[in-house]
């Protein structure tokens, strides 16, 4: 079963869905919509020839990746795999794979094919027999020493000479055991240097900016022998065996996406038979079934603790179910076993209306997108709705036992995520805090003096190796309020550090209902003849309407003035998603200099001519 994606409901007709999707209007949707069903080989096969085919102008709606493949193995039959899981993560992927053991010759030939191809993602895909050989080592630790530093070489060079994020592939442990349980006491086990060329990969990935693409995990989840066939390997150097081919595509995908700020931000949760066990209306606070003593009543706790951990790693949790809100919330409220409470929810929607209606109302309350849902729900009929109203928003197809509801969640990667930062941990907080400021707000009938009354700070300092990595990751996930939607590598942001003609400002917000993290970034290059031209401008959408914009642009300014500055530029380029942010620097002052056919708009601001703009916070430098 390895070669199907179990979380993903099963295609319907799939030869006609095919044939229909490429006579379709928007073909691309439509292969896109048929990419996220579990499909078997041959239909993986039928779909990427469909891909192929599409031409410029049909996938123009997609992204287009590029992506290089270097192995030390056979590649080739992962390219299906990969390209119909590009489609289902909403890219169009174009992949090198160079002459089969060229790779070392590929990153240090400036000439190289590689290197005219310019990835964007780099994949190091080495088998176990390349890396560690088959016989037993006499040196160990020097050996690894070697592998490593080969290894991070070419992260290094891939980032420096292209900006390509790096993913580097742990390793199968495909060897026959020599010892069996004790493989750890036989130095120089060849099974053994690869668990610890797996752990050294890791340490050192992390140090790189690197991201690992843990199959050795998965391999332990599935079985080994299902993603590694010896007599595979032996006739046709297939390291990744052709059955898990689509499932790897899919892990690969799942890092690029991650790294682009593509990865879903919020667990919306149904109740009756997700959360617990039976109807809450019907059954009452005691007839519900949560907690010891019952099968089911285990498996729900334990669904309700792994949603709680989301929610202590970063992700939000949502309710939304069909029941009155009083009968919802009492086991929250009173029930001995829950292990969620009130406290843990972002936003609790609980009426009769249609679950649709219901989501975009928690995207509106939560101020993300649709994109960024992932909607759990028992009921096929209302999981089976939300994919036809909402496709947008990601649906696992839970199993009917609820043992494996988390599991099903958790393999389904849709909160896969690259780095972890104390905002992620503190993201619950915050919502909190933003929902008590609100429904503050809603009761003022004076809004400049209940935006006084916040006695909000904004603290601004340059951008540092410390917050460097929470910088690099909401520039790659914000979208809304997002100037340019201009995304950068670890590396660039560090580079924008190191620069003395950038200016890269974080900016925090507090009041007194708690403390909100960084809220903005702002990037600006000096250029030549004197203007700061603002390449990148993003907040996040839960401060708007509180003047935080006027208090960037008021330190911005003084930055500019401070450098040399006499003027300051900015770009507004649309996207499906940024159409808020429009007016933005017309309604700071700005003129306009120039627009283009697609809406990229320039503008333009004389330092010397700053309107005055009132400001209902402090503003402090920090650092």
């Amino acid at each position: 079963m390895i070669n199907r994606l179990w979380w993903l409901p099963a295609p319907q007709d799939f030869r006609g869905s095919l044939n229909a999707a490429k006579q379709a209007e928007r073909p691309a949707e439509a292969l896109r919509a048929l990419a996220n069903t579990d499909l078997d080989l041959g239909q993986i096969l039928a779909l990427d020839r469909a891909i192929q085919r599409l031409t410029p102008e049909q996938g123009a709606a997609l992204p287009t990746l590029k992506l290089a493949m270097l192995g030390s193995s056979t590649l080739d039959h992962l390219l299906p795999g990969l390209r119909v899981s590009a489609m289902r993560h909403g890219f169009l992927v174009d992949v090198y794979v160079p002459d089969y053991g060229q790779y070392l010759r590929e990153v240090l030939d400036p000439a190289s094919g590689l290197h005219q191809f310019q990835p964007d993602v780099l994949l190091l895909a080495m088998d176990a027999t390349h890396l560690v050989g088959s016989d037993l080592a006499a040196e160990p630790e020097a050996a690894l020493d070697k592998i490593v530093s080969r290894l991070t070489g070419i992260w290094n060079t891939a980032r420096d000479a292209w900006g390509a994020q790096v993913i580097q592939q742990a390793v199968l442990p495909s060897f026959p055991a020599l010892m069996g349980s004790n493989e750890y006491r036989l130095a120089g086990s060849p099974n053994d240097l690869v668990a610890q060329l797996n752990a050294r990969l890791r340490a050192a990935a992390a140090e790189h900016q690197t991201d690992i693409l843990a199959v050795d995990t998965q391999a332990g989840w599935d079985g080994l022998l299902a993603w590694h066939d010896p007599a595979l390997w032996h006739r046709a150097k297939q390291d990744v065996s052709p059955a898990a081919a689509h499932h790897y595509g899919e892990l690969v995908l799942r890092l690029i996406s991650a790294r682009q700020g593509r990865s879903g931000k919020c667990l919306v949760l149904d109740l009756d038979n997700t959360l617990w066990g039976g109807v809450i209306g019907d059954d009452g606070l005691s007839g519900i079934v949560l907690g010891q003593g019952s099968t089911q009543g285990e498996a729900f706790v334990a669904f309700q603790k792994y949603a709680r951990n989301l929610s202590e790693r970063g992700i939000i949790l949502a309710v939304c179910s069909k029941n009155d809100e009083a009968n919802a919330l009492e086991p929250f409220e009173r029930h001995p076993d829950m292990v969620l409470n009130r406290g843990h929810i972002a936003s609790f929607v609980a009426n009769w209306q249609d679950k649709a209606t219901n989501l975009r109302r928690i995207a509106d309350e939560l101020n993300i997108g649709l994109d960024s849902l992932v909607f759990v729900d028992d009921n096929p009929f209302e999981r089976n709705i939300i994919r036809r109203e909402l496709p947008m928003v990601r649906v696992p197809e839970l199993p009917e036992d609820p043992a494996l509801y988390a599991h099903c969640v958790a393999q389904s990667g849709y909160f896969e995520s690259v780095a972890i930062t104390g905002e992620d941990r503190a993201r619950t907080s915050l919502y909190q805090v933003r929902r008590a400021s609100e429904a503050a707000r809603a009761e003022a009938t004076d809004l400049d003096g209940y935006l006084k009354s916040l006695n909000m700070v904004m603290e601004w300092q340059y951008f540092d190796a410390i917050g460097q990595q929470r910088i690099t990751q909401l520039v790659n996930k914000t979208n809304q309020f997002n100037l340019t939607t201009r995304r950068y590598t670890d590396a660039e942001i560090g580079a924008v550090i190191a620069d003395p003609a950038k200016i890269g400002l974080q900016v925090r917000l507090r009041d007194d209902y708690g403390d909100h993290g960084i809220i903005a970034i702002l990037i600006g290059d000096l250029q030549p003849e004197g203007t700061l031209a603002i390449e990148t401008w993003l907040m996040s959408c839960r401060v708007l309407g509180r003047g935080v914009e006027q208090a960037c642009f008021q330190v911005m300014a003084d930055e500019a003035r401070a450098a040399g500055a006499t003027a300051i530029s900015g770009r507004y380029i649309p996207t499906a998603k940024n159409g808020m942010v429009k007016d933005h620097y017309p309604k700071l002052g700005f003129a306009l200099a120039q627009e283009a056919a697609d809406g990229t708009a320039d503008w333009l601001i004389d330092l010397g001519s700053v309107p005055e703009q009132p400001l209902f916070m402090q503003i402090v430098k920090g650092g």
